[in-house]
Formats: C-alpha cells, structure tokens, sequence
C-alpha cells in the first residue's frame, strides 16, 4: 500500500522541503497543505501558532489519511512542535533538529552560524537545537530575503540577482563581524527558512570557500527518509502523487509554487480550517 506522507508549512515555501522528499521517497503520495490564510505566524502569538499548526497537522491526518507529517516550516518547528505531535497520532518531523543534526556532522570547529526569519532567530530554537549536540550558534534574522525570493530575484548572473547578492553580502558580513566579536571560529551556515534553498548559489559564492552551507530543507528530507523506513525502497512505478491544498490565495500558490517545487503543482484545492 502506498504510504501518505503529510507536508504543512504557513505558506507555500515548504514546497522546497517536499521537493527533496520527492527525491528520497519518489514511491510515496504527498498532501502538502499551506496554511495561506493565516500567514504570516511569525506575527502570532506562541498559543494562536500551536492553534493553526494543529488544527492543519490535523487535517492531513483525518481527510488525508497522512501516516506521517513532516513539518516543513521553521516558525512551527520552532513554537509548536510539541502541540502537533500532541495533536495527531503518527510521527512528527519538524526541520530545526535536522538542520542542527547536519550542522553537527559538518562542521569542526563547532561553531556555526544560522540565518532565518525573525520569528525563527527570536524562538532561539536553532540555538537551543546546536546547543544540545555541543554546537555554539550565533542567529541572524534576515527580513530582506524572503520577499526577494518571492519577487524571483534569485538567479545568479542577472541584475535582480545581484542585487539580491549584495543584500545577502550584507547580512553575511554583519554576522561574521559579529562571530568574530564573540570569539567564534565559524565553519559551517545553516539556512534555517524554507525559502532559502532557492538562494544556495548565492550564498555559496557569499561565504567563505572553507565554510558548510547546510540547507535545512535537504536535512529534513534526509532526516524522514531514515524515519519513515517502513516505507519500501525501490524505484516508483511511475511519477509520485502529490495533491496541494491551501486556506487561500490559490492563484499566487500556484503562479510561484512551481519555482519552490521544481515542478507544475497542479491545481491547487482550497480548503478551510476555520479562523
């Protein structure tokens, strides 16, 4: 029997997440639920985010039969972990513990550096997550990034992505001054936000040629693969279902989905979850 694997993020940049499970689990069907209509929950407070995370956690669970949820979205791994798991009865991965657990294995000095939302870098769950495998973290928020990956201004070589370039230049710069003001040796920089994949190149050409760029996307994915081994190895017979649903804005969904996903989405299903 085909396994139901479910995917939530507050908006759509998840996909990114449930594009690098497609690559590890291509036999398994996919319910991927954006919760549009209450974006963003980084303005919400800890009870009002545990509220939605829940009640989309959820819904994959009952109407869509999802055997395990993958919670591809950092600001509800990082303040509601523990209400969904608390929530549904199947396993729950979120993407802060993978991250931090890839970070581990990367780097040397034990030192790393995270960049992410600032809903995320004031959780300090990053930190807390590095801190418990012996890592010192140094957080930074970067409120510039997701808006420009949302307007495309990602591709290398372009003006757009110059400018963008500059922007993560910046951030960067500020966070290493600061590394180096604390007495950090940093080696490795985890990209704690699901909207950052689409700008590893950047970030590539951006840090150091020694330094790790850890994509917290790709450590989730790897982290449910050896989770959900249950699940039969093996080539798929043929392309992996994936059904996406949204509390809104299916349009904008669908018009950028496809540049998180790295394919069509197809139409997406509007459903509601209440207030």
């Amino acid at each position: 029997m085909t396994p139901t694997i479910g995917v939530f993020d507050s908006g759509f940049g998840g996909l990114t997440v449930l594009r690098a499970l497609l690559a590890r689990i291509p036999q398994a069907r996919f319910a991927f639920l954006g919760d549009t209509a209450r974006l963003p929950y980084g303005s919400k407070s800890r009870r009002t985010i545990a509220r939605y995370a829940a009640e989309s956690a959820q819904f994959l669970v009952r109407e869509q039969a999802a055997e395990f949820l993958v919670i591809a979205c950092n600001t509800a791994s990082a303040l509601a972990l523990d209400a969904i798991q608390d929530a549904v009865s199947v396993p729950v991965l979120g993407v802060i513990h993978p991250g931090a657990a890839a970070a581990r294995a990367a780097s040397h000095t034990g030192d790393v550096l995270v960049i992410a939302t600032d809903a995320t870098v004031h959780s300090h769950a990053y930190a807390a997550a590095c801190q418990e495998l012996g890592l010192r973290a140094l957080e930074k928020a970067c409120p510039l990034l997701v808006p420009l990956v949302e307007e495309g201004w990602t591709e290398p070589g372009t003006h757009k992505g110059a400018i963008t370039a500059q922007v993560i230049e910046t951030y960067l710069a500020e966070l290493l001054s600061e590394s180096a003001r604390t007495g950090l040796k940093p080696d490795t920089l985890v990209l704690g936000c699901t909207h950052y994949p689409l700008l590893r190149p950047l970030m590539e050409a951006a840090v150091p040629a020694e330094m790790r760029v850890i994509d917290s996307a790709e450590s989730a994915a790897e982290a449910a693969s050896r989770l959900f081994s249950a699940v039969e190895t093996g080539q798929a017979a043929g392309p992996a279902e994936i059904a996406c649903f949204a509390t809104d804005s299916t349009e904008k969904f669908e018009r950028l989905g496809s540049r998180f996903l790295g394919r069509p989405t197809g139409t997406i299903q509007l459903v509601d979850l209440g207030g």
